[in-house]
């Protein structure tokens, strides 16, 4: 694509009331920035509240998996009417996309998926995303829209990801909004309370927790509340909300698809000779290995930690865990190859 790409997400307490109802007038407003934006992005748009539209329509609702796959099938539909009746005052056309974790963690899926989105671009088309909550499994659903947006822009190539929430920004201990976090430690994570929105799934400790993968993989990350007639404009102009600066990384599409679109199976420790020379970019041989925490099969992906329990990447598995446990002694039984191992 010529264009760079923008991914908006947008959550369901910013976007319905505490009854579940959608703000008309907030969709609209999305709809008029991101029409501006859309000349110089192709724009992608993962927004919340098809639970919280569809769920009024539940008898005594208390929130169970079958009421809110049930919700989302109700919501969906009347959710993408709503952007579609605001995009068309400005002659752009949307599409729905409904995701699973499966069409991340398979390559060709997800090949076929991007596919997909650049077609639409190329004929000025704005995909709007969400989860298939009806069908998807409670172990291989998406933690909350936060990770869906994030593996979007990550799988994409994104030069943008904008996180709207219901505050206006990351807030230090005293409330205030914090312009920029250059870098990601135990003080700014300490930030995130556990807090979520009577409506959505998500908190702020999601929302920094997939601004983390994404910096680290080279996109910026704006978390601000989308309140406001050119909240989203100030945002891009980094005149509002919290900015997550990017890392000056350099991974080619495949291995940022492996680091933020597969799905993690497991996890592995390894010692300190291992931990060192994953560093410097070698190959995981199962004589590094001290421990195996999860189950895996050959091709599935799992976390790599250090002695002191730290993910520091992730790989694909040459070999299933049990039979790495059986050769865990053997001095050249492979468990991952350097070209299927991405720091993190």
């Amino acid at each position: 694509m010529q264009k760079p790409i923008l991914v908006f997400k947008i959550g369901t307490a910013s976007i319905t009331d505490d009854k579940g109802n959608l703000d008309e007038l907030v969709v609209k407003n999305i709809a008029k920035q991101l029409a501006v934006l859309n000349k110089e992005y192709c724009v992608l748009i993962v927004s919340s509240g098809a639970v919280g539209s569809g769920k009024k329509y539940i008898k005594n609702y208390s929130g169970k998996i079958e009421e809110r796959k049930a919700a989302a099938a109700i919501g969906n539909p009347l959710l993408i009417q709503k952007y579609s009746e605001a995009f068309a005052k400005y002659k752009i056309p949307i599409a729905q996309s409904l995701c699973e974790r499966g069409h991340f963690s398979d390559r060709e899926k997800f090949l076929q998926l991007r596919a997909t989105y650049n077609e639409l671009w190329k004929n000025g088309i704005i995909p709007i995303a969400n989860e298939n909550d009806v069908v998807s499994s409670r172990e291989l659903k998406f933690s909350d829209n936060d990770e869906l947006a994030t593996l979007l822009a990550l799988g994409f190539g994104a030069k943008l990801l904008l996180i709207a929430t219901s505050v206006q920004g990351v807030l230090d201990k005293e409330g205030k909004v914090i312009p920029k976090i250059e870098k990601f430690n135990e003080q700014v994570l300490s930030l995130a309370t556990k807090e979520k929105s009577k409506t959505g799934l998500g908190g702020m400790i999601s929302k920094l927790t997939f601004a983390h993968l994404a910096t680290n993989l080279g996109i910026k990350v704006i978390i601000f509340s989308a309140k406001g007639t050119k909240a989203l404009l100030h945002a891009v102009e980094e005149k509002t909300g919290t900015v997550c600066v990017p890392k000056n990384v350099s991974k080619n599409a495949r291995q940022k698809w492996l680091a933020s679109g597969s799905l993690v199976m497991g996890t592995v420790t390894v010692d300190e000779g291992a931990h060192k020379a994953l560093l410097k970019r070698k190959s995981l041989l199962a004589v590094g290995v001290k421990n195996v925490n999860t189950i895996f099969e050959v091709g599935e992906a799992f976390e790599i930690a250090d002695e002191q329990g730290n993910t520091f990447a992730i790989a694909r598995a040459k070999i299933s865990s049990a039979e790495l446990s059986k050769n865990t002694k053997q001095q050249n039984v492979l468990l991952a190859h350097a070209d299927d191992i991405v720091l993190l």
